[in-house]
């Protein structure tokens, strides 16, 4: 592990540093919540501790920004998000490295993670002025329809920590192209980073209350709260299917609209027609993207009997080869977990397979010093009823099976209440739909290891949520469509 970091005056950009509740767009210094780098276990800042009548004034300043910002023509408010897409670009480094220093993934990560981010601005910019209407004849020739789509409402956005800055953006734009007005609620492990997007809206034209940022250390009493608040029309979450459970029985008391997009147990299927070396090279971003700190993340291997020797021999070289470190270390490719209590999980989960005849390739232990880190693990020969193999790991640790038929293929990549993400891997495309189409999941990469796209509509089936963000459909989640019977 290295110990060389990027020094502390690469982060000098004045216009992101903010740290205190941002609501009807005036800053409320505070402190509460210690922000720690995980990279060195040590605390780099503190960020206010929003109470109730904190996030109800919040609901009330996006209340009274709300008949404004709906009446806004789509085009200004194209232009405001356009214009932050622009922001996010120029201060792109000290995003970047803001997010490495409080998440601790590889600068290289965060800097991926910032463009991507600033593209939702980009995309919704666009969608903002496309939302579409219908108009046709009645069946029955008695009147017209005309239906038109209405701003859903207040929305609160809960994000999580492992993508604090393209979590935010993939809500924040598509509610602010609809025209409605948001509260938004960061993890309390990264909030650093939604402060800094914050104040880089005010600089973009985002009026005041449009957008809020609310920190707490009582999410569940701050949440409840604001959807007990009539105003509050929609709640869009991103984070496990535990909480995601508890919020929608919450939401369902005052009615309000939900989308979640919750945990997920990823398939990587090989089969013996599959390029090795492609395989492999996905594989690798699959799994290792922030450090398998991901809900997209390949988490079990399937890999056919033929080729399933030489795909574990060249995942075990590439993993093995990974440079562990500090995030924001030009050289490290792997930073640390984002807590203590991470490492614990994952360092569990490899301990209980190999207890039970899992074959360790490399890694498998905690590394010593300051920070949370875990290596890059390999494992193979995984009893199918491991914990591993039904619990979505988040870390570098790949879990390796093998299969013979497809058939067999399809029935353990169903084998989870989760159903987010997929990847299949053959030289066959007809197979590799065939599959696809065989697998209860949302979202399914092919011969990629890489899915997530702005312009795509992202999210997954049965335990992994409901709804889609992202693309032409992401929009609507924010919209309410509105029936018109028009005789004329």
């Amino acid at each position: 592990m290295t110990n060389t970091t990027t020094p502390a005056s690469d982060y000098s950009d004045p216009t992101l540093h903010a740290q205190g509740l941002f609501i009807d767009g005036k800053w409320q210094p505070g402190s509460g919540i210690p922000v720690v780098n995980p990279s060195t276990a040590e605390v780099m800042a503190e960020v206010p501790d929003a109470s109730i009548v904190d996030a109800l004034r919040a609901v009330d300043a996006a209340d009274a920004a709300a008949a404004n910002w709906r009446a806004t023509p789509a085009r200004q408010r194209a232009e405001v998000l356009r214009r932050w897409f622009q922001l996010m670009t120029e201060h792109a480094e000290e995003l970047a490295v803001l997010i490495s220093l409080e998440n601790g993934k590889a600068l290289s990560d965060a800097r991926g993670e910032v463009a991507y981010a600033a593209e939702f601005f980009r995309w919704y910019a666009e969608e903002a002025v496309r939302i579409s209407g219908e108009f046709r004849h009645a069946p029955s020739g008695a009147n017209h329809i005309l239906v038109d789509h209405d701003p859903i409402g207040i929305a609160v956005l809960i994000t999580p920590w492992n993508f604090p800055a393209a979590m935010a953006t993939r809500k924040i734009g598509p509610a602010l192209a609809a025209g409605c007005t948001v509260i938004l609620k960061p993890a309390s492990e990264t909030p650093l980073t939604a402060y800094a997007m914050a104040r880089l809206g005010a600089q973009a034209g985002v009026p005041p209350g449009v957008v809020n940022v609310l920190t707490t250390r009582q999410p569940a009493a701050i949440t409840n709260a604001m959807l007990a608040d009539p105003r509050v029309r929609k709640l869009s979450f991103t984070g496990s299917t535990g909480v995601g459970r508890t919020l929608l029985a919450e939401a369902a008391k005052s009615v309000v609209s939900c989308s979640m997009e919750l945990g997920g147990n990823a398939p990587f299927l090989v089969f013996d027609d599959a390029d090795l070396q492609a395989a492999l090279d996905g594989a690798m971003i699959a799994k290792m993207r922030n450090a398998g700190e991901a809900c997209t993340a390949a988490n079990r291997f399937y890999v056919q009997s033929g080729i399933h020797d030489a795909f574990v021999a060249g995942l075990t070289q590439r993993m093995a080869g990974l440079q562990v470190g500090p995030g924001t270390d030009v050289r490290t490719q792997v930073g640390p977990m984002i807590t203590s209590n991470a490492v614990t999980k994952i360092d569990r989960l490899v301990s209980s397979a190999i207890e039970q005849g899992a074959r360790l390739h490399t890694g498998g232990t905690p590394l010593p010093g300051n920070g949370y880190y875990y290596p890059p693990t390999v494992l193979d020969n995984v009893p199918a009823d491991a914990d591993i193999a039904h619990a979505e790991i988040f870390g570098p640790v790949a879990a390796v099976y093998r299969f013979e038929t497809e058939a067999e293929a399809i029935c353990l990549a169903n084998d989870t209440e989760y159903g987010l993400a997929a990847y299949v891997y053959s030289g066959d495309l007809s197979r590799a739909l065939r599959v696809g189409k065989g697998i209860e999941s949302g979202m399914i990469a092919i011969n990629r290891g890489l899915m997530s796209d702005p312009a795509a509509p992202f999210g997954g089936a049965k335990q992994s949520g409901l709804g889609r963000e992202g693309g032409v459909t992401g929009i609507l989640e924010f919209m309410e469509p509105k029936y018109y019977a028009v005789d004329f």
